[in-house]
C-alpha cells in the first residue's frame, strides 16, 4: 500500500477536501440545501442530522435509565430499607433493562451508523433517507410510550425478559404488560427499518473502486448486526404478539390451563435474545477495529480474520439461545450441543481481541482518551467472556441461574462491551460530530472514575451472587452475609455516575467552548475524515474513487479528491444524487436522484403511533382511523411524483454514469 503521512501520522486529507470543493462544490451544495429551524427540524432526511438525534436522544434514554438504576441500588444499599415500595421496584427494575436493552444501546449504536455510513462509504446520504427519518420518529415514540408508563404507574413489570405465565393475564392485570408487548412491536418497526436502510447503503452506494475488502470493518460490523436483526426480530415480534393476544383476547398460547406452553415464550424470546447480545456488540466491536489502527498509527492486523469471526459470530449466534435455558428442564443432550456452542462463539472473539492486542503492539501508540476507553473495554470484556464461558458449562449455570452473578456477568459483556466503546467512539467522532474538540484532561478524569465506579459497582455482585443472592428482589435481610457486597456495589453505582456525568460535562463543555476541529485532527485513515467538520449536507463534492482498505494514508485515493487527480480517478455526481455501484467490485452503475426533505415520514409515524396507543387503551375506533391515515400517508409517500424533466431523472428511471463508468449522472 502506498502511505503518505507526516511525521505525526497525519494524512493530508484537509488539503485533498479543499481542492475538491473548489472544483464540484458551488454545483453540488446549491442542490443539497440545509433547512433550518422549525420547518427543518420536523422534515430533515440528512442522515447527519439523523443520527446525531438518534444519539442525543438514546443518550437521554440512557440518563433516565440510569437513574432508575441508581433508585435500585439505593433500595438495596442496605437491610430492609424503604425507598421504594414493591410494585414500583418491579416498574423500575424492568424499564431500566428494557430502556437499556431496546432504546439505548441498539440506537445508541444507529446513530454511529447513520452518521458515519455514508460517510465511510463516499456516498452522500443514505439509500432510503425518508424511511431513515420515519424510524427515528418511531423510535422517539417508542421511548415516549415506555417512559411516560412510569408516571401512571402502568409501566412493565415483569422483568425486561417478561417470562409467561407470571406476565399472563392471570398474574399481572393491568396495562403495564401490554405497554411492553405493543411497545416492543412499536419499535421493532424502527429496528427493521434501520436494519435495511444500512445493508442497502452498504451494498449499493459504496464509492467507486470500494470492493468488499476494502469495506472498514465499523460497516462490516453493522451490516452483520443489520442481517441479525433482519432475522432475530420476528421470533421476538410473534412472542409479544402472541403474550398480547392472550392478555387481551383470550387466547391460550402461553397457558399451561389452556394447552399452551410457557417454555415457548423462552424459545421464542431468547431465539431473539441471545443474537441481540451480538446485535449490541458487534457495532461495539466495530468501534473498537476503527480507532485502534488511527492511534496506532498501523493499518490493522488481520483484516481478513476480523471480517470473518464478525460474520461467524452473527451465525453462531442464532444456535445458542438455549445457553438462557438450562435450568428450565430440557433435555441432558440437548443441552451438551448447545454447551459446546457457547464455547465455540468465544472463538471469534478472540481473534478480535488478538487482533487489536497485534496492531496496538506493532504500532507507534498514541495514547489519546479513546484509546483509554477502548484499553478499559478489552479488560471489562475479557473479564466478562471469561465468565460467560463458566455459564457454558451446564452445572455451574445451574448453581447460579437467576443469581447476581448473572447480573454481573451481563453487564461486563453489555455495559463493558458497548457503554466503553460508544464513550470512546464519541470522543473518537467527536470532532466530525461537532467540529469542535474536547479537553484531554477532562476526558481522562472521565475515564478513570468511570473505569473505577465500574468495576466498584458490578465486580461485588460475583460474590454476593456466589453467597446465594437471588437477582430481581427488592430487599434482603441482614445477616445473609450480602450487606457489605450490596453497599459497595451501590457506593460504586455512585462513582460510576459521577464518570458518566464528567463525561456528559466534557461532551457539553465542547459544545459551549471546544475549539474549532480541523477534518482531520487524528490522522484517521477512512473517508469520513476527508470531509469538513461537521461534514456539509452533500458530504463530498468529489465522490471518492478508493484504491486500499486506508485511503486516506493511499496517494492514489487521495488523488481523486484533488483536482490535479487523474480522469479515471474522479467521480463527478451532479446534483441532488448519489452513485449507484455493483455490489461485490464496487464499479460505478449510474446515478441516483435522492428524495428532498419530507413531513411525510413524521406524520406516518405519529399515525402509526397513535394506533399503537388507541389498541393499548382499548379504542378500536381510533386505532381504525389511524391505520387508515397511515396508509394514506404511505401511499402518498410511494407515489411517483418526480418525472424525468429537462434532463433529470425521477426515482426509478436514472439515466446511467458518464462514460467510462466512473461519471456522475445528469447535472
Amino acid at each position: 500500500m502506498d502511505i503518505e503521512v507526516d511525521r505525526r501520522g497525519v494524512a493530508p486529507a484537509e488539503a485533498a477536501n479543499d481542492a475538491a470543493e473548489r472544483l464540484a462544490g458551488s454545483r453540488v451544495a446549491a442542490r443539497w440545501p440545509e433547512s433550518h429551524g422549525l420547518r427543518g427540524w420536523f422534515t430533515t432526511v440528512d442522515h447527519k442530522r439523523i443520527g446525531r438525534r438518534y444519539m442525543v436522544t438514546a443518550a437521554l434514554y440512557f440518563v433516565l435509565a440510569g437513574l432508575d438504576a441508581l433508585v435500585m441500588r439505593t433500595q438495596l444499599a442496605v437491610p430492609d430499607a424503604k425507598v421504594v415500595s414493591p410494585a414500583a421496584y418491579d416498574q423500575l427494575f424492568t424499564v431500566h433493562g428494557t430502556a437499556m436493552i431496546f432504546l439505548f444501546a441498539t440506537p445508541m449504536l444507529f446513530g454511529f451508523g447513520n452518521f458515519l455510513f455514508p460517510l465511510m462509504l463516499g456516498t452522500r446520504d443514505m439509500a432510503f433517507p425518508r424511511l431513515n427519518a420515519f424510524g427515528y420518529w418511531v423510535f422517539v415514540a417508542a421511548g415516549v410510550l415506555m417512559f411516560s408508563s412510569l408516571l401512571f404507574r402502568a409501566a412493565p413489570n415483569g422483568g425486561w425478559f417478561a417470562y409467561v405465565p407470571l406476565t399472563g393475564p392471570n398474574y399481572s392485570p393491568g396495562a403495564n404488560l401490554d405497554v411492553y408487548s405493543l411497545g416492543l412491536l412499536f419499535l421493532g418497526v424502527s429496528t427493521t427499518a434501520g436494519a435495511i436502510n444500512f445493508i442497502s447503503t452498504a451494498l449499493k452506494l459504496r464509492a467507486p473502486g470500494m470492493a468488499l475488502n476494502r469495506v472498514p470493518v465499523f460497516v462490516w460490523a453493522l451490516v452483520v448486526t443489520s442481517f441479525m436483526v433482519v432475522f432475530a426480530l420476528p421470533p421476538l415480534n410473534v412472542a409479544n404478539a402472541l403474550l398480547f393476544l392472550d392478555r387481551r383476547f383470550g387466547t391460550t398460547f402461553f397457558q399451561p390451563d389452556g394447552g399452551g406452553d410457557a417454555v415457548l415464550w423462552q424459545h421464542l424470546f431468547w431465539l431473539f435474545g441471545h443474537p441481540d447480545v451480538y446485535i449490541i456488540v458487534l457495532p461495539a466491536l466495530g468501534i473498537v477495529s476503527a480507532v485502534v489502527p488511527v492511534y496506532a498509527r498501523r493499518p490493522i492486523a488481520a483484516y481478513n480474520l476480523i471480517v470473518l469471526a464478525t460474520v461467524a459470530t452473527g451465525i453462531i449466534s442464532f444456535g445458542v439461545w438455549v445457553h438462557h435455558m438450562f435450568a428450565v428442564g430440557l433435555p441432558q443432550l440437548s443441552l451438551t450441543f448447545f454447551s459446546a456452542a457457547s464455547i465455540v462463539i468465544t472463538i471469534p472473539a478472540g481473534i478480535q481481541m488478538f487482533s487489536w492486542l497485534a496492531t496496538l503492539l506493532m504500532g507507534r501508540l498514541v495514547v489519546g482518551v479513546p484509546l483509554m476507553w477502548v484499553a478499559g473495554f478489552i479488560v471489562l470484556f475479557v473479564l466478562g467472556g471469561v465468565t460467560g464461558v463458566m455459564f457454558a458449562v451446564v452445572a455451574f449455570d445451574q448453581q447460579v441461574t437467576d443469581s447476581y452473578f448473572v447480573v454481573a456477568h451481563f453487564h461486563y459483556v453489555l455495559v463493558g462491551g458497548a457503554v466503553f466503546p460508544i464513550v470512546a467512539g464519541l470522543f473518537h467522532w467527536w470532532p466530525k460530530f461537532t467540529g469542535r474538540t474536547t479537553s484531554e484532561r477532562a476526558g481522562r478524569w472521565a475515564f478513570w472514575t468511570s473505569f473505577a465506579g465500574f468495576n466498584l459497582a458490578f465486580f461485588p455482585m460475583h460474590v454476593s451472587g456466589l453467597l446465594g443472592m437471588p437477582r430481581r428482589i427488592y430487599t434482603f435481610s441482614s445477616g445473609l452475609g450480602w450487606d457489605a457486597w450490596n453497599l459497595l456495589s451501590t457506593v460504586g453505582a455512585y462513582v460510576f455516575g459521577v464518570g458518566l456525568l464528567i463525561t456528559l460535562g466534557t461532551f457539553v463543555h465542547s459544545l459551549r467552548r471546544g475549539r474549532p476541529a480541523p477534518p482531520d485532527p487524528w490522522g484517521g485513515d477512512t473517508l469520513e475524515w476527508a470531509t469538513a467538520s461537521p461534514p456539509k449536507p452533500y458530504n463530498f463534492a468529489v465522490v471518492p474513487a478508493v484504491h486500499s482498505l486506508h485511503p486516506l494514508w493511499d496517494r492514489r485515493s487521495l488523488a481523486s479528491f484533488t483536482e490535479g487527480g487523474r480522469a479515471k480517478d474522479r467521480v463527478l455526481a451532479g446534483g441532488h444524487e448519489v452513485l449507484r455501484t455493483t455490489e461485490l467490485d464496487g464499479e460505478p452503475e449510474r446515478a441516483l436522484e435522492m428524495p428532498e426533505d419530507s413531513v411525510v415520514p413524521l406524520v406516518a409515524a405519529a399515525a402509526l403511533f397513535v394506533a399503537v396507543l388507541a389498541l393499548l387503551l382499548g379504542g378500536g375506533a381510533v386505532a381504525v382511523v389511524a391505520a387508515a391515515v397511515l396508509a394514506v400517508t404511505i401511499a402518498w409517500w410511494l407515489w411517483p411524483w418526480d418525472r424525468p424533466s429537462g434532463g433529470r431523472t425521477g426515482p426509478g428511471e436514472q439515466e446511467p454514469a458518464a462514460a467510462g463508468g466512473t461519471g456522475g449522472g445528469p447535472a
